[in-house]
């Protein structure tokens, strides 16, 4: 509720307390702050930010901007609108966009919705407006081995998520197709560095890059060979075992060379890890935010 204002003049007689007579108070409208309470979103940096969107009457309206800091906090959580809009309002979304941003339109980076339920919304990865997609029964297998270079060299230095259990490589990732503004990208954390083994949209095809890899050919598979083009504080060909793999959904165009926030496959590379036998990773639900938007 906003604060109630006074209306009309009232005399110096009246303001110093000399009558008994009580101010006439009229309230202002209601229902014009949109307050935001959403875990799990991420610091995007200085080349982007978030931006919500209340839908009237089927088209969007933007709430405002904000940014988040290191630990999680939203820069702005309240947002002042239309009282009219915001009581039409029938769904929320949230969207990435680029800063600073010429275009008024949303981007296609739709990261959360949620419908209005009388005066709230719960907002998820999974609306229909946002990512849109359930990954609770997603899987990925992964095997260590540098194809790029040949056989039997270097091969605990390399990743490519396929199955190999039935002695053929074949498709290791399950995920579900990702709507327009999103990628998927593997990553290997080594010696506690993230790197990228290239983005996909299609799980059982050529990932869009090759940079650490050898001259070879490597399988039609999402993956990497860590050979050459090391990067700094890493030195390669490395033995990746007793490292993390790491399947994310990256916003496309992305504003930052770290993986994302959204982690739906992670696995643990064992110590022991030995080439050319399949390991599996697990589901990494609590890596996507939710929350609740209230008017």
């Amino acid at each position: 509720m906003r604060i109630l204002t006074l209306i009309g003049a009232i005399s110096l007689f009246t303001f110093f307390g000399c009558s008994n007579e009580e101010p006439t108070i009229v309230p202002q409208p209601a229902g014009t702050t949109l307050t935001l309470n959403i875990n799990g979103l991420e610091d995007l940096g200085t080349d982007a930010l978030y931006e919500g969107w209340i839908i009237v009457n089927g088209s969007p309206v933007s709430t405002g901007t904000f940014g988040v800091d290191a630990n999680g906090n939203l820069s702005k959580t309240q947002f002042e609108l239309d009282a009219n809009e915001l009581s039409a309002a029938t769904t929320f979304v949230l969207t990435i966009e680029p800063n600073p941003d010429s275009d008024p339109s949303p981007s296609a980076v739709h990261i959360l919705g949620g419908d209005f339920s009388n005066n709230s919304a719960n907002v998820t990865t999974g609306y229909s407006a946002a990512l849109g997609v359930d990954f609770a029964n997603s899987t990925g297998n992964y095997i260590l081995a540098t194809p790029t270079d040949g056989a039997n060299t270097n091969e605990n230095s390399g990743i490519w998520f396929l199955d190999l259990t039935s002695g053929t490589p074949s498709q290791g990732l399950f995920l579900p197709t990702l709507p327009a503004g999103w990628k998927y990208e593997g990553w290997t954390v080594i010696n506690g560095v993230p790197v990228s083994t290239g983005t996909f949209t299609n799980i059982s095809d050529f990932d869009d890059a090759d940079p650490y890899s050898s001259t070879m050919l490597g399988p039609p598979f999402p993956g990497e060979d860590f050979l050459v083009n090391d990067p700094s504080g890493l030195t390669f060909p490395t033995d990746i075992a007793g490292g993390v793999a790491v399947i994310s959904i990256e916003p496309s165009p992305d504003n930052s060379s770290a993986p994302f926030t959204l982690k739906p496959l992670v696995g643990n590379i064992p110590v022991n890890a030995v080439d050319h036998t399949t390991y599996m990773m697990n589901t990494n639900l609590a890596s996507f935010p939710t929350g609740t938007v209230s008017r």
